[in-house]
């Protein structure tokens, strides 16, 4: 079953093509990574595919929704994490939390979605201490909490460990996966090529726009005759 799809997405932004004929498949319950430099136009897609930016030409379904028409109940079923993202460095941990919570509990109460948050980020006693106070680790663990306590079906992720020491790192890494190992489709995108080769079972590669190269780990490093995904990049990156 597919969770993703997308099919010839073209975007402009200020008159300038950012994306060009993008299109790719995840599957459900996979890790999918999106890697390319600078500007290659990573993020523009993932803020389009998470109703942040509109769908210019070409078609996004998610599960049975579909972009634009469907983007009220896309936003229900998805998370996102941007690179950038901060809390409210005035409230405790469990209250950031809760905040974010009171938006999105249903079917179950906040208190169970906080319950699930506070797990996740395996923050310990520090879950009640003002976010002002955490490290770049603590405070990444707090928002991959965030993002993944409301039970969404695809999540969005850019940069998940961006600045964080190994520890912390496979810390993110970890969480992830125990994630994706109960049903959660995951989209990641990372300058960590590592990273991207130690979790992501299939990747496609952006540049200037363009899907340029996609498979499997396995299936990228034998076409192009390299030891690990960094001189795949490489080779597409500088042909």
């Amino acid at each position: 079953m597919s969770a993703l799809v997308l099919k010839g997405i073209t975007k402009h932004i200020s008159g300038n093509k950012i994306l060009d004929d993008i299109s790719f498949e995840v599957k459900a319950g996979e890790i999918f990574g999106l890697i390319g430099p600078n500007g290659a136009g990573k993020t523009t897609t993932l803020r389009t595919i998470a109703t942040l930016l509109q769908v210019e030409t070409g078609s996004i379904e998610i599960f049975d929704f579909r972009l634009p028409r469907d983007a009220g109940e896309v936003r229900k079923i998805i998370s996102y994490l941007p690179e950038d993202a901060g809390a409210y460095k005035n409230l405790k941990g469990r209250q950031y939390l809760e905040f974010v919570a009171s938006f999105f509990s249903g079917s179950e109460t906040a208190a169970d979605m906080v319950g699930r948050g506070i797990q996740i980020a395996a923050l310990g006693e520090r879950i009640n201490d003002r976010v002002d106070s955490y490290s770049k680790g603590m405070m990444r663990r707090l928002l991959v909490g965030r993002a993944l306590m409301t039970r969404p079906r695809l999540t969005i992720l850019d940069e998940p460990s961006s600045g964080l020491d190994v520890i912390n790192a496979q810390q993110v890494r970890q969480i992830i996966r125990q994630a994706a190992s109960e049903g959660l489709t995951v989209l990641l995108s990372s300058h960590n090529m590592l990273e991207v080769e130690l979790m992501c079972e299939r990747i496609a590669l952006i540049h200037n726009g363009r899907i340029v190269a996609g498979g499997t780990p396995r299936e990228l490093k034998s076409r192009y005759r390299a030891d690990n995904i960094e001189d795949v990049f490489t080779a597409v990156v500088q042909r």
